[in-house]
């Protein structure tokens, strides 16, 4: 739940308006500069903007524990903490931010003429292929994000199933005991790649917490375990799971969880592999 924290934060630090200046120029490549502070877009930008255009990316995504790229990528980029006042001092063009921004951040941002989008966590993989094209279209780079929308939906083609193969009940578990909800990319993921989240069929919505006594009781066709090797994930590898005939468990990273854009590839690619292990 701590990962899922950093994702919803959004700037918490107040920072005053100040005086507008001059516009700033653009990048070298004739585009839009662009900042980015919330951790699903960087993803999306590292791969359809420019290098020259992202002037710098959350700091989430410099950590492994919370990025959901890969983090040498990330640390080309300027990674901007929680001060406005970081921000400001590049003069973007635009900044890409989450629905959750501090209001006093945004304000600031905006009286200095810099353009703000607000970028929500995606829900669908139609959600997220329509925010691909909307980073794409910020930064005037459309032709990038057709690539990687193309690239999504092939990732997503190769994971399915042949024709006819009935879905196989699946059941994401995270750390803590939670569980992700039926409207979640990551259960329209599951239900491209050939599996029905078990979640809903036992009532659960995201991050419910699901205890392992009940997880025993109705066990679903495959356990994902999304958890590390901390104390709160003991749970998703207790020894009792090893008696559960008939259910197979798999680990995930939590990574592939998080975000959409170029995160459906990767997690797509990992639940084929589940998928065809059954």
């Amino acid at each position: 739940m701590r990962r899922a924290a950093l994702l919803l934060a959004g700037l918490s630090a107040a920072c005053a308006p100040v005086h507008s200046e001059p516009a700033p120029a653009r990048s070298g490549t004739g585009g839009p500069t662009l900042v980015s502070l919330n951790p699903c877009s960087d993803a999306v930008l590292a791969e359809v903007a420019d290098p020259a255009q992202i002037l710098g990316l959350s700091h989430y995504s410099s950590e492994p524990p919370s990025s959901s790229m890969d983090v040498r990528v990330a640390r080309r980029f300027r990674a901007l903490g929680d001060s406005g006042e970081d921000v400001l001092a590049l003069r973007p063009d635009i900044v890409i931010a989450s629905p959750f921004l501090a209001p006093a951040t945004a304000q600031a941002i905006e009286a200095r003429g810099i353009r703000l989008v607000r970028l929500p966590i995606a829900r669908s993989v139609a959600e997220s292929r329509a925010q691909v094209r909307l980073l794409a279209k910020v930064a005037e780079q459309g032709a990038r994000g057709e690539d990687l929308v193309g690239r999504i939906d092939a990732a997503l083609a190769r994971a399915a199933p042949p024709p006819g193969t009935p879905p196989a009940q699946a059941l994401v578990w995270q750390s803590g005991g939670i569980v992700a909800g039926d409207d979640t990319l990551a259960a329209d993921v599951l239900r491209h790649a050939g599996f029905v989240n078990a979640a809903a069929a036992r009532g659960l919505s995201q991050a419910d917490y699901l205890p392992l006594e009940r997880m025993i009781a109705d066990p679903p066709r495959v356990i994902l375990a999304a958890g590390g090797a901390g104390e709160e994930d003991r749970l998703l590898s207790h020894p009792a799971l090893a008696d559960l005939a008939g259910t197979r468990r798999a680990a995930i990273d939590p990574a592939l969880l998080w975000c959409g854009g170029p995160t459906i590839a990767r997690l797509a690619a990992r639940l084929a592999q589940v998928r065809k292990a059954l």
